[in-house]
């Protein structure tokens, strides 16, 4: 599991959410060819899927710290070519619509019951309009599943991290021991009273 992805786990497993990583669902899809009628299948990945007994959580999380972010055109899809293909599980429609039912279909759950999120470590900086703004708003009248795509923010999953963090309770996990020593060392800000 990414490092991004463990901190967004631990923040989904804060919901009480069974947490899995890297689950494949196959997508065939026509190939290009002019000359016949052609299908390939590929499996196309869901960084994190999270269950309840009540919903089934289909995650693409996208860290980006180290480049220049998450860009709404790659998201929306609009850009096309390879960077749209990265996010290919939210922008593309069939390909969100085989996996949703795919997903239904191994875990039992109807599509009303999924929710599909985006969680992003980095915004790309502005350029038309900020890049977080816009990928919001094109989630948010986007359906998949039970409803619109959410999008999470760095500063919302840590906010919930540091809270885990600050419990009592031992838990061996790299995020949360890296949190402890932070605050230990006196490296993090004070989480605000809750």
């Amino acid at each position: 599991m990414e490092a991004f992805e463990s901190f967004v786990a631990l923040a989904m497993e804060d919901e009480g959410l069974v947490v899995s990583s890297g689950v494949k669902f196959p997508v065939t899809r026509r190939t290009a060819k002019a000359q016949h009628e052609e299908t390939q299948t590929h499996g196309f990945e869901v960084d994190l899927v999270a269950a309840n007994a009540h919903k089934l959580v289909l995650t693409s999380v996208k860290s980006f710290f180290g480049s220049r972010g998450v860009v709404a055109e790659h998201v929306e899809g609009s850009a096309g070519g390879t960077p749209a293909r990265l996010y290919a599980l939210l922008n593309d429609p069939e390909v969100r619509a085989q996996v949703i039912d795919g997903a239904c279909k191994r875990y039992g759950y109807d599509t009303s019951q999924v929710e599909m999120r985006l969680y992003v470590g980095r915004f790309a900086a502005p350029a038309k309009g900020t890049n977080e703004q816009r990928v919001r708003e094109w989630a948010a009248a986007t359906e998949a599943g039970s409803g619109p795509i959410k999008v999470y923010g760095v500063a919302e999953v840590v906010e919930i991290v540091r809270r885990v963090a600050s419990s009592k309770q031992y838990r061996d996990d790299a995020a949360l021991v890296a949190l402890k020593v932070l605050d230990a060392t006196g490296h993090l800000k004070p989480l605000p009273p809750s």
